[in-house]
């Protein structure tokens, strides 16, 4: 009995690594030429962008908070770097730290007023995009050159965006799993009342982690329009979704605290992936999105059956 809970726990912090190397294995074997350096290179283009959307996403979901605005965010950032950040680089630079300034005041807002976030984001996202499309009303923009360099830049052996995605995984851990500032942060969302009779402050804490959650936002449009040279100010809205999806897929939960930063980036770098499965099995674009939901019901029904499980075990 004392081994089964165990073994339940250690079975679903695996179902990320073990998704991602199933889908890694059956994109080889339809397509051997898939593994190399260039074919993980086209697979995985824009999944830093998409891990980074993610990572913000958990930040919120951590207390119990949920974010359905960081896909206009996100094209927001990218409009400025398309704009801003090429022409007038300190504006920019004031502006991205702006919006990182009202992700922290939004933070307050849902906490102070007590209001459901997903009332609250939603209502920002519309405001994102607004601003969006005032600064970027038609696709364009040129990304500045020192950007594009960097998120192209071809690393040895191993793609960028593999390197980048082990880094921002292995930091996320360290930041929120491993150090005693995380354990607060994470206990805002999993035992509040604990964390307040310690003396630390809920609403510090949140505002924490929505400003952290700019933050990723920030290097997600970064890395977004560094890699297409150009923005518009619908290019990232489908990274709401699929940044909930990926922390849930890596092992997150809605309520409690529970999230898995190594587990997110790997959902992150899954849900990618299955994109190119589907191409190499010539799915119609049309069937793409289902199918993609598809794959994430059944990972995350696995999931439930081990949480199961691991509850009857206890």
């Amino acid at each position: 009995m004392t081994r089964s809970p165990a073994l339940a726990r250690t079975l679903r912090d695996l179902l990320p690594p073990i998704s991602l190397a199933l889908l890694l294995v059956a994109i080889f074997v339809i397509q051997p030429r898939a593994m190399s350096y260039l074919g993980l290179s086209l697979m995985l283009n824009l999944a830093l962008p998409i891990a980074l959307a993610t990572m913000a996403q958990l930040c919120v979901i951590a207390v119990n908070d949920l974010d359905l605005s960081i896909g206009g965010f996100v094209s927001f950032v990218a409009c400025i770097g398309a704009t801003l950040m090429n022409e007038t680089p300190l504006y920019g630079i004031l502006a991205l730290a702006g919006c990182i300034g009202v992700y922290a005041l939004l933070g307050a807002l849902i906490h102070l007023r007590n209001l459901p976030s997903i009332v609250v984001t939603l209502g920002m996202s519309f405001v994102w995009l607004g601003a969006a499309v005032l600064l970027l009303p038609s696709p364009g923009g040129t990304a500045p050159t020192w950007l594009s360099g960097l998120v192209k830049l071809k690393t040895p052996l191993v793609p960028l965006t593999i390197i980048a995605s082990a880094l921002l995984a292995v930091a996320g851990h360290f930041l929120l799993m491993r150090s005693s500032f995380g354990v607060v942060l994470r206990g805002a969302g999993g035992n509040p009342q604990a964390v307040q009779r310690a003396g630390w402050s809920l609403l510090r804490a949140k505002m924490t982690m929505y400003a952290l959650c700019g933050f990723f936002g920030v290097l997600s449009g970064l890395a977004l329009v560094g890699l297409t040279t150009s923005a518009d100010a619908n290019i990232a809205l489908r990274y709401t979704l699929l940044s909930i999806a990926g922390v849930i897929l890596g092992g997150g939960e809605f309520t409690g605290g529970r999230i898995s930063p190594i587990g997110a980036v790997l959902g992150a770098l899954t849900l990618t992936l299955a994109g190119s499965l589907l191409s190499f099995l010539r799915i119609s674009p049309d069937w793409q999105i289902g199918a993609q939901g598809a794959i994430l019901i059944v990972v995350l029904a696995l999931r439930a059956l081990v949480n199961r499980v691991e509850r009857q075990a206890a």
